[in-house]
């Protein structure tokens, strides 16, 4: 065990859940144990130059820097062990500065655009509330989510937050829990601890891997397209990349997939409400598309895409496609060599998995807020993360899974399914520990654009005006890593690849 920590999901509760224990585990045995399991070769792991120990790198009591370092550092592995089966030559090297990684954790904080930053959440009635009972938190990031809420405990839509805070307080958390996010389409959860977490059956139907894949089936055909050509600079270059999804994890995927040069198409729904201040970060290196899939030409126009794309990225809710023809396996059969990148709050198994769910809403139903102020000290019922550590980690263990089942394609054949969760990453960042008592706070933390260092910036015309921005903190020897398409309104490419 690492000087410092302490064992983080290791303990067995009354109800007998035992889970892996990772407290030992330094970066590079995150980036072997995964690597590994993904069935990936193992002589790449010689390529990666990983420099950093285990000390706090952003203020909390869970190891967000060896999160953050491993998670960005498999996706560009990954990429690099593409180009080197395309080109038949050796991965090249891969490395991921520590603090570059961190500061791209919360990359979506830090950009401006003609000098502003990006305009803060209303935060009208989201955030944590205190019940009959104990606490709960509200997600109202979308004006159906907030105006449900409303609705829901009996108030008017102009209502003011102290309005919503009373009304609530007349509820017990879970009730109130259970109508809004069970029998409700809403998004609210209450603040457990991890005792209370532990032995419910959603906990205990989540993985203790964080990316899992297998063969839809391998009907497909093995080797590259002939669009992708060898001796690209850029380890990704010719693959299509199809992405449905809303908010920051399965984005990111996305956004990471393009700054290997992969050419990703964003669909978004007319009839969803955007998120300009995130879509604009997590719109970098792709063209967006709007298509309605209930209107038929725009349906028809998806399934063209689908039927030549090579890998489909969604981050709804399992089975919410599905209801349209395109589950995974309806996917393959419309294209035998696809693979299905899902992106989901708590997995495809388990009582919950048909629920909404955001990176802070796992944090605070899986025990983990409750366990951050307990470190902390300050006596606080509940404390968050500093950065959405759940999102931006799933985002690039997506792309290692999506890239992972490209490998296995290649070489088997096939149409391949991967899954990843918030709720899984979760629970594989618990079981790396916690540093011991409120240690892991005594570091700095970084807050606005002007405190990161210049050479992790960079400055770029986009739709909106100048943006700078974070760099991708990934680095692979001999090639291009970067995004060459700037952020534009939604909407604004035709549906075709190029």
């Amino acid at each position: 065990m690492k000087p410092g920590t302490e064992r983080g999901c290791t303990d067995v509760s009354a109800e007998g859940l035992v889970t892996v224990d990772r407290a030992s585990h330094h970066v590079r045995d995150v980036v072997e144990e995964l690597w590994k399991r993904l069935d990936l070769p193992s002589e790449a792991l010689s390529s990666i130059l990983l420099e950093g120990g285990s000390e706090p790198a952003l203020p909390s009591s869970f190891r967000l820097g060896l999160l953050a370092q491993a998670s960005i550092a498999l996706s560009a592995l990954a990429a690099a062990q593409i180009y080197a089966l395309r080109n038949e030559v050796e991965v090249p090297r891969v490395e991921v500065p520590l603090r570059h990684a961190v500061i791209e954790f919360k990359s979506e904080r830090f950009y401006t655009t003609d000098g502003q930053p990006p305009s803060a959440s209303s935060d009208a009635i989201g955030g944590l509330h205190r019940t009959a009972d104990g606490y709960i938190r509200v997600h109202d990031s979308f004006p159906n989510h907030s105006n449900g809420m409303l609705e829901l405990v009996g108030l008017p839509l102009d209502s003011t937050r102290e309005d919503f805070a009373d009304k609530i307080a007349q509820w017990q958390s879970l009730a109130l829990e259970d109508a809004a996010t069970v029998k409700g389409n809403l998004a609210a959860y209450a603040l457990r601890p991890y005792s209370e977490w532990d032995p419910l059956p959603q906990a205990r139907a989540i993985s203790d891997y964080p990316v899992n894949i297998h063969p839809i089936s391998l009907d497909g055909t093995k080797g590259f397209p002939d669009r992708i050509l060898r001796g690209a600079t850029r380890c990704l270059k010719g693959l299509r990349i199809l992405e449905m999804s809303r908010v920051i994890a399965a984005p990111l995927c996305g956004k990471t997939l393009a700054a290997h040069g992969a050419d990703v198409i964003w669909v978004t729904s007319p009839n969803l409400p955007d998120l300009p201040t995130i879509d604009r970060e997590f719109g970098r290196g792709k063209r967006t598309v709007q298509l309605d899939i209930h209107n038929p030409a725009d349906k028809d126009k998806l399934l063209e895409l689908i039927k030549n794309c090579d890998v489909f990225i969604q981050g709804f809710r399992p089975g919410s496609l599905a209801q349209h023809g395109l589950s995974p396996k309806d996917l393959a059969n419309i294209n035998p060599n696809i693979v299905v990148g899902n992106m989901s709050a708590f997995g495809p198994s388990g009582p919950w998995a048909s629920q909404r769910g955001f990176d802070s809403l796992v944090q605070t139903c899986s025990g983990m807020n409750v366990s951050e102020a307990q470190h902390a000290g300050g006596g606080e019922a509940a404390r968050p993360l500093p950065c959405q550590a759940l999102d931006h980690a799933s985002g690039y263990l997506l792309a290692t899974g999506v890239l992972a089942a490209l490998y296995h394609r290649t070489c088997q054949g096939g149409a391949w399914q991967v899954d990843v969760s918030l709720a899984c990453t979760m629970k594989y960042l618990r079981s790396l520990g916690q540093y011991h008592g409120s240690s892991g706070f005594q570091c700095g933390d970084y807050k606005q654009q002007a405190e990161i260092p210049a050479e992790y910036l960079e400055s770029r015309e986009t739709g909106f005006g100048r943006m700078v921005a974070v760099k991708h903190s990934a680095k692979v020897s001999g090639c291009e890593v970067g995004w060459d398409i700037m952020p534009k309104p939604l909407g604004s490419d035709s549906a075709e690849w190029l």
